[in-house]
């Protein structure tokens, strides 16, 4: 299976709290090419794992479009998003107990993963396969209350990576590890990346996993607020004209501050002037 392109555009996703109508996503615009790795950071209530579970096809969005490979999942049948949860697409969930049968050993949750992709015909790995892939071979038939919480966390990624998708979405796949476990995990992800071309979507708050991502997007308010690449970080100009400021300049700058660009030179860029706000 190869990668699979994503994009969303427009997209926003509305849902009730407490009798309030309550905008997660306020008009998402995102891409990401097939086998790329991109890490989605920003605050908690930003809307970071809303936008998981819509590319997932777990929740319908309430405006836009999300396309994943070229399948446009607001259009999409149930059968088809069924199909693509169980041969394209992997939601890792946010703590490894949420991703495996607890009675199950490692071997017994790969190999129910891999139960709908086989019946559709899907040639895949035997499940020892996989766990030898990811360094748990020598634990595939241990039970799960006898691992260590990394290698919980890994045989919870060998899950996700069962049906080989073009897509994996993991939500903190890291937290709540030592530094040891959260690298295994990390060279483990990069791995199925490299070398089996899979789109990986991970949902992260610790600047270190931010810092091995070769590319970051940070959600503000709903919206893409920044970009990161190789250690830098950009602004991201919207469709609509909208720029956010990039996080430590939001920090400078007290709200209502007026803002004047200026050109630097013809073609050389633009210059971001604050002015004194008006009088009071």
């Amino acid at each position: 299976m190869t990668g699979l392109r994503v994009s969303t555009r427009r997209l926003v996703h509305i849902y009730r709290s407490e009798g309030h109508e309550v905008a997660a996503l306020s008009g998402v615009d995102l891409d990401v090419a097939a086998g790329e790795l991109v890490g989605l950071l920003g605050p908690s209530g930003a809307g970071k794992s809303t936008l998981l579970s819509l590319l997932a096809g777990v929740f319908r969005a309430s405006a836009g479009k999300v396309h994943v490979g070229d399948l446009e999942l607001s259009a999409a049948t149930p059968r088809e998003l069924d199909r693509m949860r169980a041969q394209d697409v992997s939601l890792m969930l946010q703590g490894a107990g949420r991703n495996l049968l607890p009675y199950g050993t490692p071997h017994d949750n790969v190999r129910f993963a891999q139960r709908a992709a086989r019946r559709a015909g899907k040639d895949l790995p035997g499940p020892g396969d996989v766990l030898e892939q990811l360094g748990l071979g020598a634990d595939a038939h241990r039970p799960l209350d006898e691992l260590t919480p990394g290698h919980l966390q890994l045989a919870a990624l060998a899950v996700a990576m069962a049906s080989r998708p073009g897509l994996l979405l993991a939500d903190e796949p890291t937290s709540q590890l030592d530094h040891a476990a959260r690298d295994r995990v990390l060279s483990a992800i990069a791995e199925t990346c490299r070398e089996l071309g899979t789109t990986v979507v991970i949902v992260t708050h610790d600047p270190d996993v931010a810092a091995f991502l070769p590319r970051t997007i940070t959600i503000r308010d709903g919206r893409v607020g920044g970009e990161g690449r190789s250690g830098e970080e950009y602004a991201v100009v919207t469709p609509d004209g909208f720029l956010p400021l990039p996080g430590h300049v939001r920090d400078e700058l007290a709200p209502g501050t007026l803002v004047r660009f200026h050109t630097t030179g013809e073609g050389a860029g633009y210059l971001l002037v604050p002015e004194d706000g008006p009088d009071e």
